[in-house]
């Protein structure tokens, strides 16, 4: 189990054990999600949301247009 010291400023040092296993480097964007039972999830933001571009493909043949799209067509 790794342990940090919280600063006066509130800044931590994560331990490189941690920084290695999460393959995070500086300037990395970390996330906290406090959980209801008060553990904290810490992630790394390693994805963009443009990294999503293309995951989905409409279905061969179908096909949506823009006033559909915008009024809720038929």
């Amino acid at each position: 189990m790794s342990e940090a010291t919280l600063t006066s400023k509130g800044q931590i040092t994560i331990p490189a054990d941690i920084r290695k296993s999460m393959s995070i480097n500086p300037k990395d964007r970390l996330t906290f999600t406090p959980m209801p039972d008060g553990t904290v999830v810490l992630r790394a933001k390693t994805k963009s949301i443009k990294d999503l571009k293309g995951m989905l493909k409409p279905p061969h043949g179908v096909a949506v247009s823009m006033v559909d799209m915008r009024m809720g067509g038929d």
